[in-house]
């Protein structure tokens, strides 16, 4: 479920950027704006899709990883301090 919501904001995203691209066509086309300007908004909106996409997969995993620390679900460094735990006492 979680991969088909990442997949549901990236289509949106890419969407919005679509429309975005062909109105800022339109406007250059007019003269209402010039080819530098607009390829300076959408490399500007391609840099800030490209922060809130880190911000969300950060937001995501910190939501995993509480979630799984109140399930008590043991980590990979708490599973490998266990087992050279264990391979001390074994010795």
């Amino acid at each position: 479920m979680l991969k088909e919501l990442i997949y549901l904001g990236v289509g949106g995203a890419l969407l919005a950027k679509e429309k975005v691209e062909e109105e800022l066509s339109e406007l250059v086309e007019r003269g209402k704006v010039s080819r530098e300007e607009a390829k300076n908004i959408i490399d500007k909106a391609v840099q800030k899709g490209q922060e809130e996409e880190e911000k969300l997969e950060k937001r995501i995993e910190e939501s995993i990883r509480r979630v799984l620390e109140e399930m008590g679900v043991a980590t990979r460094k708490d599973i490998e301090e266990m087992i050279e735990k264990l391979k001390k006492e074994a010795e």
